[in-house]
């Protein structure tokens, strides 16, 4: 009896208090709205990947976007569809912490701490050494391709 009582309350526990950290994986629509970010777990940590862009043809060349703001210009001819933007994240049971982000629209990476406000809101925060000096957008799951 004891077990079921301590099973019971750890489940409940676990769905009224907590949340899984798959609970992210998913396509997010990023806040300004021009992309679109799968999320997906790699081993035990959890990144994303770039798979729409709201004008994914550079206009001035015709051809699909490629990564021209990077520091390195080796990655200047890198596509920006199917670019992978998020990674190193872990799961603490409340944010997706210790992640890097780059964004490919000024070619510089940040820290980044994710937090996952209800199943289809996404806060996620880049910043330069403390997150007190950063910038936070707020992310919306897509559902059906919307």
């Amino acid at each position: 009896m004891k077990y079921i009582l301590s099973t019971l309350l750890v489940l409940t526990s676990a769905v009224v208090f907590g949340q899984t950290g798959d609970a992210i994986l998913g396509v997010w629509k990023t806040g300004e709205g021009t992309a679109h970010v799968e999320i997906f777990k790699n081993g035990n940590k959890y990144q994303g990947k770039i798979v729409w862009l709201r004008d994914p043809i550079d206009s001035a060349t015709g051809k699909p976007r490629t990564d021209v703001k990077h520091p390195d210009k080796a990655n200047h001819t890198r596509p920006v569809m199917g670019l992978v933007n998020l990674w190193g994240f872990t799961f603490n049971g409340k944010t997706f912490e210790n992640g890097r982000i780059y964004d490919p629209k000024n070619g510089k990476e940040y820290k980044c701490v994710m937090t996952l406000k209800d199943p289809n809101t996404l806060d996620v925060r880049g910043y330069i050494g403390i997150t007190l000096i950063g910038r936070t957008e707020q992310w919306v799951k897509v559902v059906n391709g919307q």
